[in-house]
């Protein structure tokens, strides 16, 4: 099908676009490269200063839903008043007094009154909707899906698979006509909860290596030059499940004589926090805290450093991460890795082979680790080029983006 013609699809997320959230920007590039015609909802507008090159490079129609209702109540009258009229209203009803009793929550209401707004506003040539996140993002589609009386399928990822009751999930995957996940740990999860066998498919995101240069040459740093420091770097949102207070606390640990430095890009709600804890640590001078930054800035980090690191472990709430891209994008620049055997990590790094893992919230084998590696530019190089070769040879993106493209086609119809 050619891109001019109208959508069929309507691919929904939380946010569009988000620095943090690569791998959604990725996919939507390849479907589009795959030409597939569809256009993007969004549940709230941008919240990112930059944007990646490949969001410049999407050209689907964008649409943003209220994300307060009280924000533009004239158009969520305007979708409520026009579900009213419409057959699908009796099969949502049910279903959300139903998520109501359970949920009485704000949430559910707004919940409820974007997806009448989307109801109402979707174009008549879309046959199906595709959600990015099984939570809240899940629930606009799927009641907006039966206000239509349209298909719908869902990508789930961590924090919705971890953080969702178990009563929802499995509710929304029995109404859903299918479903994918990033990872073996999440997987297994939403199987336990599956209707059918076949309902949730295992798909990684992968690398679109045609994205990244050609790793560069590294300086045999061994921390034992003031000027000339080991460089660490780790990325992502400061967020507790990232484990970044364990990694100020096991920097503490590293050898008085070893020369390093630490920078940081993402933003997040813990951000202060951690600036904070690495000025009563006596780190601050150490540590870059670069803030969000666009794919050819984190490239440039990635190649300035020597090694990565993300000591991830599971959030008090019960969140925790599946396979973070930037895992890969490390990988994509030869650099080895130090990270923790847990979540999704361990299906691309294996122990001394592409990196090393430390059980979550060990911060002496985190420090541990850190100083083998920035002690032996060798040992490194070795893992590096592990890691690299891990990359090219079973996590390139085409795979998965073809599976996705293929399923999308069928249940929109295309070509029918």
């Amino acid at each position: 099908m050619s891109l001019s013609a109208a959508p069929r699809i309507a691919i929904a997320m939380k946010g569009y676009p988000r620095l943090s959230e690569t791998f959604i920007a990725q996919e939507l590039l390849g479907l589009q490269q795959r030409d597939l015609s569809f256009e993007i909802w969004s549940l709230r507008h941008p919240t990112d200063a930059d944007r990646h090159l490949m969001h410049e490079q999407i050209t689907a129609p964008v649409r943003y839903l209220p994300e307060y209702l009280h924000d533009d109540w004239a158009r969520v009258a305007r979708g409520m008043l026009g579900v009213l009229l419409r057959p699908g209203f009796l099969r949502l009803l049910p279903v959300f007094l139903r998520d109501l009793a359970r949920d009485r929550t704000r949430n559910r209401w707004r919940r409820f009154g974007q997806a009448c707004v989307m109801a109402r506003e979707l174009p008549a040539g879309i046959r199906h909707l595709h959600v990015h996140y099984l939570h809240t993002p899940a629930s606009v589609i799927r009641y907006a899906a039966l206000l239509r009386g349209l298909s719908w399928s869902f990508s789930a990822h961590a924090k919705d698979i971890w953080t969702t009751p178990d009563w929802e999930k499995s509710e929304k995957i029995a109404d859903a006509s299918w479903g994918v996940t990033c990872t073996q740990d999440g997987h297994r999860e939403l199987e336990r909860l599956s209707d059918r066998a076949d309902k949730v498919a295992l798909v990684y995101h992968g690398l679109d290596l045609a994205r990244f240069p050609a790793p560069a040459a590294r300086p045999a740093r061994n921390g034992s030059d003031a000027a000339d420091p080991v460089r660490f770097v780790t990325i992502g949102r400061a967020v507790a499940k990232k484990g970044f207070d364990d990694l100020l606390d096991a920097l503490t640990r590293l050898p008085c004589d070893l020369n390093w430095r630490l920078t940081h890009i993402g933003g997040g709600e813990m951000l202060k926090t951690l600036k904070g804890q690495a000025q009563a640590l006596g780190l601050a001078d150490q540590i870059t805290w670069a803030g969000p930054k666009a794919q050819s800035e984190v490239i440039a980090a990635l190649q300035e450093a020597d090694i990565f690191v993300l000591p991830s472990k599971q959030a008090g709430d019960g969140d925790r991460d599946g396979l973070p891209n930037v895992v890969m994008e490390a990988a994509s620049q030869r650099l080895p890795i130090v990270a923790t055997d847990f979540a999704g990590i361990p299906e691309f790094v294996r122990q001394d082979i592409e990196g090393l893992l430390v059980p979550p919230g060990d911060v002496e084998a985190l420090a541990a680790a850190l100083a083998e590696l920035a002690a032996s530019p060798p040992r490194r190089a070795a893992l590096g080029a592990a890691a690299f070769l891990r990359l090219t040879e079973a996590f390139s993106a085409a795979a998965g983006l073809d599976r996705v493209a293929a399923m999308l086609r069928v249940s929109s119809g295309e070509g029918a």
